[in-house]
């Protein structure tokens, strides 16, 4: 066997490489590459949000239009209506009439969506139905005194 002494300028244990190691930066780029491409076909497989386009004051109700079916959960909360609907839009207020007497309804931004709120100086119910009319989805919401 040999020794570690120097020959020739031959060691038995060879030189450090000068060149960099390259294998860790393929890596890191073949990740973010794969992570990239992961984001783009997220984004492009995602569902539409859910938007509230347009309020309509009719007899009686509104008429809430959406791109999109949302879901809608609604309570009856001391003679108010309150409906917490799953969906995107902006605040807006207004006042209706039932019965010859002024209602009141009002649209707010939550954490969970869009909230509506219908308020009288006396007790209403409210019943809603929503159906799907040219290519949009239609929330209809009926009121009456209590």
């Amino acid at each position: 066997m040999h020794g570690s002494e120097r020959k020739d300028g031959l060691h038995s244990t060879p030189e450090d490489d000068p060149r960099p190691n390259l294998w860790p930066r393929v890596m890191f780029s073949l990740a973010l590459v794969g992570l990239m491409v992961g984001l783009m076909i997220g984004r492009l497989t995602a569902p539409e949000p859910r938007v509230l386009e347009q309020i309509e004051v009719v007899p009686a109700g509104l008429q809430l239009w959406f791109n999109e079916q949302p879901e809608i959960h609604g309570e009856h909360v001391d003679g108010a209506v309150a409906l917490l609907i799953n969906a995107q839009g902006k605040a807006q207020q207004g006042r209706l009439q039932l019965a010859g007497k002024p209602v009141s309804w009002r649209v707010r931004k939550t954490d969970q969506g869009l909230l509506l709120n219908l308020v009288a100086a006396r007790p209403v119910r409210g019943e809603w139905a929503g159906a799907t009319v040219d290519g949009r989805w239609r929330l209809e919401i009926s009121l009456r005194e209590e």
